[in-house]
């Protein structure tokens, strides 16, 4: 089983795709891209959480014909766009404004907003979020998992840490750069 992470889908919001240069003509392409790519990465047994903004304008029926079409079992953490419809579909294994869970040893705190500090960012927790769709610049150890910066796609752990910046080149002759560390 492999766990996933993404925000911001905006099913059906034909707003997204102006404000945030998507390329596409129509929400259906949209979403029906955004699936496709969902379903190339996530397996069924696999979990993914969705940390906000997943759907807007959309009756209960069309958000649980959205979640029965893609892989996983989902975790919604809601985001500022979550209609009810979206909080009450049975699609979701579980819905919060927030949680803190540990993935491969790291401890993580999901919610759809960056934060400015967290629980356990000095003893190397993460901070995962949504909203500012790869546009804002992020803290050590915070990353925007939402599709606007990842390629329309869910990620893993694994790659969200292989994304950090390399440190810059040192002067030193024949010096090697080493990624940033997770602890700075």
């Amino acid at each position: 089983m492999t766990v996933f992470f993404t925000s911001d889908t905006h099913f059906g919001d034909h707003r997204v795709i102006f404000m945030y240069g998507r390329p596409f003509a129509t929400t259906g392409e949209m979403d029906e891209f955004m699936i496709a790519r969902w379903n190339e990465k996530v397996d069924p047994g696999d979990t993914v959480w969705h940390l906000g903004d997943f759907a807007v304008r959309a009756s209960e029926r069309h958000v649980d014909d959205l979640l029965m079409r893609l892989n996983g079992r989902k975790h919604l953490i809601t985001g500022n766009n979550d209609a009810p419809a979206v909080l009450k579909s049975a699609g979701w294994d579980s819905v919060a404004a927030y949680a803190e869970i540990e993935e491969d040893g790291t401890k993580l705190v999901l919610c759809h907003y960056a934060f400015r500090t967290w629980n356990g960012m000095h003893r190397k927790a993460l901070n995962l979020h949504g909203h500012s769709h790869g546009r804002l610049a992020p803290m050590p150890r915070q990353f925007d998992v939402g599709v606007d910066a990842w390629d329309m796609r869910p990620v893993t752990l694994a790659e969200i840490l292989a994304s950090r910046p390399a440190r810059k080149p040192s002067k030193k002759k024949g010096a090697v750069q080493a990624p940033l560390p997770l602890d700075e």
